[in-house]
């Protein structure tokens, strides 16, 4: 008999009946309920195809008892499926738990103590006990991690502003400035990224910001920069009215112009002798980017590099308008609505308003996004917004709350992923979700069900 053989054709029956109920819970449960059905199914395929790794004939003929009788209504699709899926991810996850508490079969010679009582700690600690852990040790940087890469990052700011003012001395420019998470303290896991801020100056009386909604492109968070007054002020008066394209400030204008200007033009060795480190322009990508890394060759430095973004910008008022091409892409006259000022100012007012820990949520859930690859397709935005929607409901975000919140968010961003939407705290028409596609957050779902019986598995 053709073991390997049969237990394919018993995998591919699972798959029929599955694919059955995901083609038909669209009619009998509606839209929300069939993509729940669907993140759950998929779990049950999942652990049914890894425990076919390892089974008989018989256990695949009981796994596929077990769909057959949710098939039967939609009450048995509900109840059943959920059934099935919390049995096995139950048993999943509390075998994965087992496995860290199982003491190494060594003897008292070989045996590490430093190892064991890691494997001790694991057990006998709470979840709020672990998730401190985890913010200290795995979250959280250090002082002194964070003020180097900050003096890296404003030595390329000094560098590439001085350049900028000796080589095009008319080219009106605000201060140049540090921003993002690094400067935030939101930054977690290592200090590798950080944001320069390029602010442009425009006047008043010659340039409109248009919000999206009154663009042509009807996206909340595509800006576009009018030429205005040409009939009393006309084209050449402004030094920006160079890089208009169709009566509007182009935003892929502008970042080609520092592309040249800057990336291609500045003589990077120079000032990797300077300051005593490897520095070089990223080139090849839609943004402007600088790479910094410690030591004497790229090919033998083995330091975590420091990637420094130059991000030309436009304010007025609370307005904060950034020339990104890769979101606002293929539109070259758009600009992006930046709504990460509003995000962490309004978290840092809650936090202050009742002393909580919103904040520190956020970077523990960004560094278990980071770190586990089924959830690294989410990024901070779509975090900092699941934890200001959550606080409209909860109140309580102190440090002794910090395990509820936590599992409040797993549950709730569960409930986003069965409804592929996750609307902006600020821009509801946004929806932070809808660059998934279907197989990455089939992935995350299965993650995060697992997790919400055993969250610990995030934090390993």
């Amino acid at each position: 008999m053709n073991f390997q053989g049969s237990r394919r054709r018993g995998a591919d029956g699972i798959a029929m009946v599955i694919d059955f109920l995901l083609s038909n819970a669209r009619l009998i449960l509606g839209v929300g309920g069939a993509a729940m059905l669907g993140i759950a199914t998929l779990a049950v395929k999942r652990l049914i195809e890894r425990a076919g790794r390892a089974a008989d004939d018989e256990k695949v003929e009981q796994k596929m008892a077990e769909l057959s009788l949710v098939s039967a209504s939609p009450t048995l699709i509900k109840k059943g499926i959920k059934g099935v899926v919390m049995k096995h991810v139950t048993k999943a996850a509390k075998q994965q738990k087992a496995d860290l508490c199982q003491q190494p079969q060594m003897s008292s010679l070989e045996s590490k103590p430093e190892s064991k009582s890691k494997r001790l700690q694991l057990c006998v600690l709470s979840l709020q006990e672990r998730l401190q852990q985890y913010y200290h040790t795995r979250a959280a940087l250090t002082p002194n991690e964070v003020q180097r890469a900050q003096s890296q990052a404003l030595d390329i700011c000094t560098e590439i502003q001085g350049f900028l003012r000796s080589r095009l001395p008319d080219m009106p420019l605000g201060e140049m400035s540090l921003g993002g998470s690094l400067l935030d303290d939101l930054q977690v896991v290592s200090a590798d990224h950080a944001c320069l801020l390029v602010p442009l100056q425009l006047e008043a009386s010659l340039w409109r910001l248009i919000p999206g909604e009154e663009t042509l492109l009807t996206h909340p968070l595509h800006w576009m920069v009018r030429r205005v007054n040409l009939e009393y002020f006309p084209r050449g008066l402004s030094y920006w009215d160079r890089y208009l394209v169709g009566g509007y400030l182009s935003a892929e204008a502008v970042v080609n112009m520092f592309s040249k200007a800057v990336m291609e033009t500045i003589n990077w060795p120079s000032i990797s002798s300077t300051l005593d480190c490897l520095v070089r322009p990223v080139l090849g990508g839609p943004d402007l980017k600088v790479e910094i890394r410690p030591g004497n060759e790229w090919a033998e430095s083995s330091d975590q590099s420091l990637f420094i973004s130059m991000l030309p910008l436009l304010r007025e008022g609370d307005v904060v308008l950034t020339a990104q091409p890769e979101l606002t892409s293929p539109w070259v006259n758009a600009w992006h609505l930046s709504l990460y000022p509003w995000e962490t100012q309004r978290l840092t007012q809650l936090d202050t308003a009742d002393d909580g820990h919103r904040r520190h949520t956020l970077k523990i859930l960004k560094a278990v996004c980071r770190l586990n690859p089924a959830l690294r397709p989410l990024q901070a935005a779509p975090l900092a917004n699941l934890i200001l929607h959550l606080s409209d409901s909860e109140s309580d975000w102190s440090e002794s709350s910090l395990h509820v919140r936590f599992q409040q968010c797993i549950t709730e961003l569960i409930g986003y992923l069965e409804q592929e939407a996750l609307h902006s705290y600020f821009k509801p028409a946004v929806n932070l979700l809808s660059g998934l596609s279907e197989d990455q957050v089939d992935q995350m779902g299965f993650m995060l069900y697992c997790a919400v019986s055993e969250p610990e598995i995030l934090l390993i």
